[in-house]
C-alpha cells in the first residue's frame, strides 16, 4: 500500500505527500489550466499549469462562475501566494468547499 492510499484512501482524486503533508488535487485530464492572481476571470493570468498537474488548496474564495469538466462553480482555489484556479477544473470530489475560506 502506498503512502497516498494509507493516508487519503482511494477514489477522492487527492494525495498527501509524506515530505510536506500537503493535500494535492488533480486538475482535469487533458487541461492546461490558467492560474490567475485573484478569484475570477477578470484577474490576470500569471501562468498556465501543464496537463497532468496536481495542485494544493490552501484556502478557497468565492468569485466568477466558471463551467468546466466538474460542473459550474463560483469557488476559486488558492494554490500559492496570490494564485487561484477555478474549482470547476480541479477534482476535489465535491461541489462545495474542501478548505477554509481565504481572508484577504
Amino acid at each position: 500500500m502506498s503512502v497516498d492510499e494509507a493516508v487519503t484512501g482511494p477514489g477522492a482524486g487527492e494525495s498527501l505527500t509524506a515530505e510536506t503533508a500537503v493535500r494535492t488535487f488533480a486538475v482535469a485530464p487533458g487541461v492546461r489550466l490558467n492560474v490567475r492572481n485573484g478569484p475570477g476571470t477578470d484577474y490576470s493570468i500569471v501562468r498556465v499549469l501543464p496537463e497532468g498537474s496536481r495542485v494544493p488548496i490552501f484556502c478557497q474564495a468565492p468569485g466568477t462562475a466558471v463551467t468546466g469538466p466538474y460542473g459550474t462553480s463560483k469557488i476559486w482555489d488558492n494554490i500559492d501566494n496570490g494564485e487561484f484556479v477555478s474549482d470547476a477544473y480541479v477534482h476535489t470530489g465535491t461541489d462545495g468547499y474542501v478548505a477554509s475560506r481565504c481572508s484577504f
